[in-house]
C-alpha cells in the first residue's frame, strides 16, 4: 500500500493533483477542500489509499490520516465505492460525517450528490458502528482555514470543485452567487475566503434548491 506521497504539486484539475515524486508525477484523486489547500510549485504530503481494480490503479489522496481512515471505511458498506465515498467526504469532513451516522441525521446524508432518502438510511444502518465517535477535537477546521486559495481565485476554485463534483455550470455559478457574501465578509476582514468551508455551503444551498 502506498501510504502517501510527498513532493512537489506539479498540476492541479478540479478532481486531481499531480505530485512529483522522485522525478515520476503521481495522479492523485483529491476532494476539492484538499486540492483548495495546494498549489502548483510548492512541496505537498497527502495520505493516500491506492484502490486496485482489474483494468485500472488509482490512488486517492487526502488532507490527513484520518481522512483516508473514514473514506477506507465508508467502502465496507455495500453499495459504497471509492468515488462515492470521496464524494461524501466533499461533502463533510470525518468528524460530521460521524456526528451524522451516530445521530442517525438522514438529511445530512442526502446532501451527497448520488445518495437518496432510501441509501441513506441503509447507510446509517451499516456505517453506525463503524466509524466510530466525533474527535471534537476541531482540527479539521483549523486545517482548512490553513493553505487555502488567493482571494482573487476563490471563485475559480469554487466553481471548479462545483463542476468536478458533477454540477451544471448553472449550478455552479448560482451556488456561487450565494455564497460570495461569506466569502465577502472574510475578505472585509483581511481574511482568505476558505474555499472548503464555502464550497460545503453551496453544496447546501444546492441541495436546498433540488
Amino acid at each position: 500500500m502506498i501510504a502517501f506521497v510527498a513532493g512537489t504539486v506539479a498540476a492541479l484539475a478540479p478532481d486531481t493533483a499531480v505530485v512529483e515524486v522522485g522525478g515520476v508525477g503521481m495522479a492523485v484523486q483529491c476532494t476539492p477542500g484538499t486540492l483548495a489547500g495546494l498549489r502548483v510549485g510548492q512541496e505537498a504530503r497527502l495520505a493516500t489509499s491506492l484502490v486496485v481494480r482489474e483494468d485500472s490503479l488509482t490512488l486517492y489522496g487526502f488532507a490527513d490520516d484520518d481522512e483516508r481512515q473514514v473514506f477506507e471505511l465508508l467502502q465496507t458498506a455495500s453499495g459504497v465505492g471509492p468515488r462515492l465515498a470521496q464524494a461524501m467526504l466533499a461533502v463533510h469532513a470525518p468528524d460530521a460525517l460521524r456526528t451524522a451516522v451516530s445521530a442517525g441525521d438522514e438529511k445530512a446524508l442526502t446532501a451527497v450528490p448520488g445518495i437518496g432518502k432510501k441509501g441513506a438510511q441503509k447507510l446509517l444502518l451499516e456505517l453506525k458502528d463503524r466509524l466510530g465517535e466525533p474527535s471534537g477535537t476541531g482540527t479539521h477546521a483549523a486545517r482548512q482555514g490553513a493553505g487555502t486559495p488567493a482571494a482573487a481565485g476563490w471563485r475559480e476554485q469554487l466553481h471548479a470543485a462545483l463542476i468536478g463534483l458533477g454540477y451544471a455550470t448553472r449550478e455552479a455559478d448560482e451556488a456561487v452567487t450565494a455564497v460570495a457574501p461569506q466569502a465577502e465578509a472574510a475578505l472585509a476582514e483581511g481574511a482568505r475566503p476558505p474555499v472548503p468551508q464555502l464550497l460545503r455551503a453551496a453544496l447546501q444551498t444546492l441541495n436546498k434548491a433540488r
